[in-house]
């Protein structure tokens, strides 16, 4: 069998992680944000750990970069509690700021201002004048949620320079999920343990974990780190259909054209890395 092209592969991570995090919007009826974080890295902790039977860290330095990396994950999940305010679209472009940010402040060239003033104003379009109000603890969350993928990048290029495989993501998630869990308890309780609440948490964390994390590892093994990152750059966009077609959540023109905007400015900072920068660095994957 003619393996899939690498290309597709990514795109197949892009649309599977949106679509999941709208099933996992979805699920806000029974189990509460909270209670479908502890689904998502619950789940996905056991599936990645039987998968990658990771060691436990030798060390300090493993055992601290585990759990910074974990910090990191669950801190990604700030998106979900953004979800209870925000469509899907809007709150994956603010997140999507993080990363844009992290590559753009280490370059000073005159074309990283331009995608910076592209993003600024896409982030503007989603407030202007005439715009549907955009719930302010929704934004904060959003972009706390983008801190931490930023901090992930970070994180994940010293992961993936001491290991191979996907050992350092499966010790990062299971911390993710000790983390999360409790708090998805405590908003939900026994309602975690409900068979229909069970079987669609399943369902996320394979769409928005497993099955986009293991897509992106078969194409980076086939293209290069800045063209899955270009890639990626379509989450926004993907978000945006996501939340259509699950949520009905439709978007004003002006909120597309915003989309279009972040979307851009992630590929253009993509496109563009600063000469110091490590084009081995891995995309970003929440």
């Amino acid at each position: 069998m003619t393996p899939l092209p690498a290309p597709v592969l990514v795109l197949g991570s892009v649309a599977s992680i949106q679509f999941g995090q709208a099933m996992g919007k979805q699920l806000f009826g029974q189990v509460g944000p909270l209670g479908v974080v502890a689904l998502r890295l619950g789940l996905a902790a056991v599936i990645l750990g039987l998968v990658w039977r990771p060691r436990p860290p030798r060390g300090k330095r493993e055992l601290v970069l585990a759990l910074g990396f974990g910090i990191a994950i669950a801190g990604m999940n700030l998106i979900y509690l953004a979800l209870r305010y925000l469509p899907l679209g809007l709150a994956t472009s603010l997140q999507l700021l993080g990363p844009i940010t992290l590559a753009l402040v280490t370059s000073r060239r005159a074309v990283d201002l331009g995608f910076a003033a592209l993003a600024g104003a896409g982030v503007w379009l989603f407030h202007a004048p005439g715009a549907a109000e955009v719930p302010l603890p929704g934004v904060l969350l959003a972009l706390g949620s983008g801190v931490a993928m930023a901090s992930y990048l970070v994180l994940s290029k010293l992961a993936g320079a001491r290991t191979a495989g996907g050992a350092p993501l499966a010790l990062a998630v299971g911390w993710a999920a000790v983390l999360t869990i409790p708090f998805g308890v405590a908003e939900s309780g026994a309602a975690l343990l409900a068979a229909p609440a069970l079987a669609q948490g399943l369902a996320v964390a394979v769409l928005a974990a497993v099955l986009p994390y293991s897509l992106e590892l078969a194409a980076l093994r086939r293209l290069p780190p800045r063209t899955v990152g270009v890639l990626q750059s379509l989450e926004p966009a993907a978000a945006g259909l996501a939340g259509t077609v699950v949520l009905a959540e439709h978007l004003a023109p002006a909120q597309c054209i915003a989309i279009g905007c972040v979307c851009t400015a992630a590929a253009g900072a993509v496109l563009h890395p600063h000469p110091a920068r490590n084009t081995k660095t891995e995309p970003s994957r929440r």
